[in-house]
């Protein structure tokens, strides 16, 4: 594995262990694809560091069991926006 590739595995851990982040704001912050942040995480830095990748898969694991309270959230502010702004006169 080049070098450049295990120092990004280990920054991408270390970024989502620090902000709680979710796997789309991580690959947000790098400019890289979301399969690219969980290959790192999964893959590539269980060879390079396992203690630190055990624990971004912590954060990883709670924000995707999280996931779908997120996105009822998000759906129900979108229906809130929606009517106070397209009310029928």
């Amino acid at each position: 594995m080049k070098g450049y590739i295990e120092e990004r595995a280990v920054e991408i851990a270390n970024y989502i262990i620090e902000n709680n982040a979710t796997v789309r704001q991580t690959a947000k912050q790098f400019g890289i694809s979301k399969s690219t942040v969980h290959k790192d995480v999964t893959e590539r830095l269980t060879q390079i560091n396992p203690s630190l990748a055990n624990k971004a898969r912590v954060v990883l694991d709670l924000n995707k069991s999280e996931r779908h309270i997120r996105g009822g959230l998000a759906t129900k502010e979108k229906y809130l926006h929606k009517s106070r702004y397209h009310q029928p006169f």
